[in-house]
């Protein structure tokens, strides 16, 4: 017999497209396949293991080939058509632009591949429904990156709400963001076409879809949601450092009514300069204690190390306020959450491993983020309807 902890992986052949751009590049091919290939593979319940065999797709064949190259992968194209109708490449994933996407996942589910993808998963919910439900009646596997409930901050805030140390929570705090240069007299940190509508960029399509997933599954589900929204800077400089207009929202502020009357509220700014622990962080009050979560610390005050301040505007506060937290121990590894999604997601498809976060998760944060937008439009609360299977 051949012991199965030894013997040679089998190989998942899988098509990345988007891999040129910073996420697709950085997360998903280096720090998660990459990395799991350096390890030998993901390991299965039975010891054996399974190998990724990437494929990496794009529309610039040289620019692939070049990065194919720089990282030791043997196969590169710019023809999707032929890679998709490779039998031996049996899951697709993009991290492609979000206008692309809707049309790559249909094709990709016509080939009958396994497919996963970054989000937002389209850019209306009516599109994120239609694909969501033919994934479902094509019998594939199928899931949506969730990347921030897989930070180390976000899982010992998690730890936390399991051992009940908070009480009853009451509020969530979030603020998320940091100042995107303009691109004039120092290169922005983001693509131009995150400014641009046409091109399917904003912020609210962008970070309420993380929000839906972050609040559904740590508080409750998002029940109702009042957003507003603006574009701060009307104006930026784009890779070649020519000017355009960026008419799509680059802030909002967004409050959410989550099941069990939580209410939450999280601002989201890419014009915001940090004065705080993260780049996003979480505050979450509740009856026993309180906690601040970023993406690899998070802190507590547990109700009988609370500090009892007095308003008095005339003297100079003597309590240092950061010092009456304590930090949560690291008293785990944490491995990088987009690779143990990578993880879990080829477990699923190879041996039907249990898996939370199909094409539908990706409907319900595109279904927020169109709220988001219809509520600022319209200044008003809006619900959040079920969605129907």
């Amino acid at each position: 017999m051949t012991d199965s902890n030894t013997s040679e992986p089998r190989k998942l052949g899988i098509i990345m497209h988007g891999v040129t751009g910073r996420m697709g590049l950085n997360q998903h091919l280096i720090r998660s396949i990459l990395a799991i290939r350096a390890d030998g593979g993901v390991v299965l319940s039975d010891g054996s293991r399974v190998m990724p065999d990437p494929i990496l797709v794009g529309r610039n064949a040289a620019k692939i080939a070049r990065l194919a190259a720089e990282h030791g992968i043997e196969r590169h194209t710019d023809d999707l058509d032929a890679a998709l109708a490779n039998p031996g490449d049996t899951v697709f994933f993009d991290a492609g632009t979000t206008q692309m996407r809707l049309g790559l996942l249909e094709k990709a589910i016509a080939a009958g591949k396994h497919v996963y993808c970054e989000k937002p998963i389209a850019d209306d919910m009516q599109a994120a429904l239609r694909v969501a439900r033919l994934a479902q009646a094509s019998g594939i596997k199928h899931g949506v990156v969730q990347d921030k409930l897989f930070l180390p901050g976000l899982r010992k805030l998690q730890r936390l709400i399991d051992s009940g140390f908070f009480g009853r929570i009451l509020s969530v705090r979030g603020e998320f963001g940091y100042w995107v240069f303009e691109g004039d007299n120092l290169p922005a940190q983001r693509p131009s076409w995150n400014y641009r509508q046409a091109q399917g960029g904003g912020i609210i399509l962008d970070m309420l879809c993380h929000w839906r997933y972050v609040l559904d599954n740590l508080f409750g589900e998002v029940r109702a949601v009042s957003c507003m929204g603006a574009t701060h800077i009307p104006e930026r400089w784009d890779e070649n450092g020519k000017p355009y207009k960026a008419d799509a929202d680059d802030a909002a502020y967004a409050t959410f009514e989550l099941e069990g009357g939580v209410i939450a509220h999280i601002n989201s700014s890419w014009t915001v300069r940090v004065r705080r622990d993260d780049l996003v962080t979480f505050q979450v009050d509740g009856t026993e204690g309180s906690a601040v979560a970023g993406l690899t610390d998070c802190w507590t005050q547990h109700r009988a190390n609370t500090p009892k301040p007095v308003w008095s505007p005339d003297v100079p506060q003597t309590i240092d306020f950061y010092e009456t937290w304590s930090k949560v121990p690291d008293n785990e590894t944490y491995a990088n959450g987009f690779r143990v999604q990578w993880e879990q997601f080829i477990r699923h498809v190879v041996e039907d491993a249990p898996w939370r976060y199909g094409l539908m998760e990706g409907v319900k944060g595109v279904q927020l983020a169109e709220l988001g937008l219809a509520s600022w439009r319209e200044r008003r609360w809006l619900d959040v309807p079920e969605i129907g299977a």
